[in-house]
């Protein structure tokens, strides 16, 4: 029945590390809490169960219900779902208001996340109702660029967003941070002729990457950034790089699902990171290792070679 807090980590992740003291504090805080560290790369079949793509991340459970996530190192983020999670339902009015507070804040920036958002039951590939998977369709069909977010995995949103936006049902698409409405809305606008002047066109996925790989003369696909690598594999092209002294620019392929599949296919290259020098696949991290070692990877990098 008690709250347990599942931190998924990795142990080159100096973030994770500061999370871990972050966690052993609130643990001294709150005894009814058990927390939990899982090492998320050692059990890939629950991260990949529970969707986890970077650490450090966080999941909460309640009666084994999944009942809230937490991606990222922010600390303050942690205590307060610890704390809100942790108490009993009898909470006062005034943190109460608090809490409505945090969650119209956090629905606010999930309906401006992208130009056109999508609330839906699944994922664009995997629906999981049938008026998502049609929404998913009428958009797909008209070639509409649109982000999305699967309501199951979020019970505060899910219920939060019908109170928000006074619309009780899924999915819900939302333009400009505005709520068009639902599946019988968008037939209604797809039958007017209206929908293509409503929503965002999308951009071809090959002239989109095309403009991602030349967007520098150095570009670094990778999980994460320069400043934080998700995964041991980029954090060891990223201390390469840093030591030959050459400006590049990084792309977290963790932040575009459509970007990390269709860049594999692009370059027929089907393993992150991927580094290009105008505009070209140069490979991955053994390649510009081999490179390091031959003594190419300056002249590469510098597009002499």
């Amino acid at each position: 029945r008690s709250l347990v807090v599942v931190h998924f980590w990795a142990p080159w992740a100096p973030q994770c590390a500061q999370m871990n003291e972050v966690m052993a504090a609130l643990a001294k805080e709150h005894v009814q809490v058990t927390f939990v560290k899982l090492e998320a790369e050692a059990v890939p079949e629950v991260s990949e169960k529970y969707g986890i793509n970077s650490v450090p991340t966080f999941l909460f459970f309640k009666n084994s219900q999944k009942v809230d996530r937490l991606d990222g190192a922010h600390a303050p983020e942690l205590t307060k779902k610890v704390q809100r999670h942790a108490s009993r339902s009898s909470i006062s009015t005034s943190s109460n208001d608090v809490a409505k507070e945090d969650i119209a804040v956090r629905l606010k920036k999930l309906i401006n996340a992208a130009p056109c958002m999508l609330f839906m039951k699944g994922s664009p590939k995997e629906p999981r109702c049938g008026f998502s998977k049609q929404m998913v369709e009428i958009l797909n069909k008209h070639g509409i660029s649109f982000s999305s977010f699967d309501i199951f995995s979020d019970e505060e949103v899910r219920q939060g967003l019908k109170t928000y936006s006074n619309w009780p049902t899924y999915p819900q698409l939302y333009v400009a941070g505005e709520l068009i409405g639902g599946l019988d809305i968008i037939k209604e606008l797809e039958a007017s002729g209206e929908l293509d002047t409503v929503c965002p066109k999308a951009c071809k996925l090959e002239d989109r990457l095309k403009t991602l790989i030349n967007k520098a003369p150095v570009m670094l696909f990778m999980k994460g950034n320069k400043q934080v690598a998700k995964c041991g594999f980029s954090k060891q092209i990223i201390e390469i790089m840093n030591n030959t002294g050459i400006d590049y620019e990084t792309f977290d392929i963790l932040e575009d699902e459509e970007v990390r599949q269709g860049l594999k296919t692009y370059s027929n290259w089907p393993t992150y990171p991927q580094l290009y020098v105008k505009g070209e696949l140069v490979g991955g991290l053994d390649i510009v290792k081999e490179l390091k070692e031959n003594g190419e990877l300056l002249p590469v990098l510098k597009g002499e070679n």
